[in-house]
């Protein structure tokens, strides 16, 4: 199974007013494991944000000023998460600035590419209702080092929810090593029942006398109570 770990940073909470992506992230799991492909790019909003998002990022115009435009790497991201089952923390937040836009460019929602989406906060409540489940909470609670989190980064928040979420859902391994070990099993029997010849070496004559008399030792000590002769006898 392939994921990406997905996380946005925006210049502002509403899309729908005309804020829009500045940095965009996807880490790589296949079968739970983490592949070291990773798709991060800082993009050109051609605007500028809200101070409380400057606050939150800390990515500042003249650093965007030079970067790409979303349309400039839309094949290139699009390509990257295609077929993925997409992981987000607050899915419908990334969520709705990614279609918004692709919407812009007159192509389909996100979840068009992608067959489906975990939302790892609604995860995350349902496991631990009435806590704390952002996401330095989460580390905390699963002992994930985010000490280098001083603010938001869209690559840093992506790596860092892929622990959190291999950490959530852990008893989810077993099914994955099931299914890897299936044709090594199946190896494995091909050749114990059909290359295989069994090799027995018995006993010589002077380890079965000495069997026999070990045997008769207990039987003496036990009072006749010897388990193993009497099933010898029988």
């Amino acid at each position: 199974m392939r994921q990406i770990v997905l996380d946005t940073e925006t210049t502002g909470l509403e899309p729908e007013l005309g804020h829009r992506i500045i940095e965009l992230a996807g880490v790589e799991l296949v079968n739970r494991r983490l592949t070291g492909n990773h798709f991060h790019r800082y993009l050109n909003p051609e605007r500028e944000s809200e101070a409380g998002a400057l606050e939150v990022h800390g990515l500042t115009s003249e650093f965007l000023r030079d970067k790409p435009r979303f349309r400039e790497i839309v094949k290139e991201f699009l390509d990257y998460v295609s077929g993925a089952e997409l992981i987000i923390h607050n899915s419908a937040f990334d969520i709705a600035f990614l279609n918004r836009e692709l919407d812009l460019l007159d192509l389909k929602p996100v979840t068009e590419y992608c067959p489906s989406v975990i939302d790892t906060l609604r995860l995350a409540k349902d496991m631990h209702p009435g806590k704390k489940n952002g996401l330095d909470a989460l580390c905390e609670r699963y002992q994930i080092d985010n000490s280098a989190r001083a603010v938001h980064g869209a690559l840093l928040d992506a790596q860092l929810l892929a622990e959190v979420y291999l950490a959530m859902t852990r008893g989810q391994e077993s099914l994955v090593m099931e299914v890897e070990s299936a044709s090594a099993s199946g190896a494995t029997a091909e050749a114990v029942h059909g290359k295989l010849e069994l090799v027995v070496v018995r006993a010589t004559e002077e380890e079965l006398t000495a069997h026999a008399q070990q045997l008769e030792d207990i039987d003496k000590v036990s009072g006749g109570a010897c388990l193993w002769r009497k099933l010898q006898n029988a």
